[in-house]
């Protein structure tokens, strides 16, 4: 379980600097350059680090053919989430991406869909959610609801 968690750290911290480096690219050039060229490059690396590792098993597929296009998948999380970056800011555009993945997670195991087991939805599930999503909001909005010093309210309209 451990190595569980370290894996699932790693992994959003490698997806955070990720979404940091395609907004810093796509300011240079197009979002679908951007895109290319990011999934082009990790096309690269893992069909390297695949044969490195798998040999030639890499090429023996037992998933479903309809499972296979999730690369595509990958193409409207670049472009998504580096847009959302650059307009929100990584803070932002990533937690919102977290709580979008949560809510999504929960419901799709709720339902069974993609050939996940069905898992019951319950109230601690929802209050999870929502202490996250609450979490995440208040972390989000916390600088702007901050309370300006005593002494700035009390100073006189004409000191402003």
């Amino acid at each position: 379980m451990l190595i569980g968690i370290i894996l699932a750290l790693s992994g959003g911290a490698l997806v955070c600097l990720q979404n940091i480096f395609n907004a810093n690219v796509k300011q240079h050039v197009s979002v679908w350059a951007t895109t290319a060229l990011v999934l082009f490059l990790g096309f690269i690396g893992s069909f390297a680090a695949g044969l490195a590792v798998n040999g030639t098993g890499l090429f023996h597929f037992e998933a479903e053919p309809w499972f296979w296009v999730s690369g595509v998948l990958g193409v409207g999380v670049v472009v998504c989430v580096t847009q959302g970056v650059q307009a929100l800011g990584p803070g932002r555009a990533i937690s919102i991406v977290m709580v979008s993945q949560i809510f999504f997670g929960l419901m799709w195991d709720t339902a069974g869909w993609f050939g996940l087991e069905q898992v019951s939805f319950t109230g601690q599930s929802l209050l999870g959610v929502l202490l996250i999503s609450a979490g995440i909001l208040l972390f989000q909005l916390g600088p702007s609801l901050e309370r300006k010093p005593l002494a700035q309210q009390q100073k006189a309209p004409h000191e402003a």
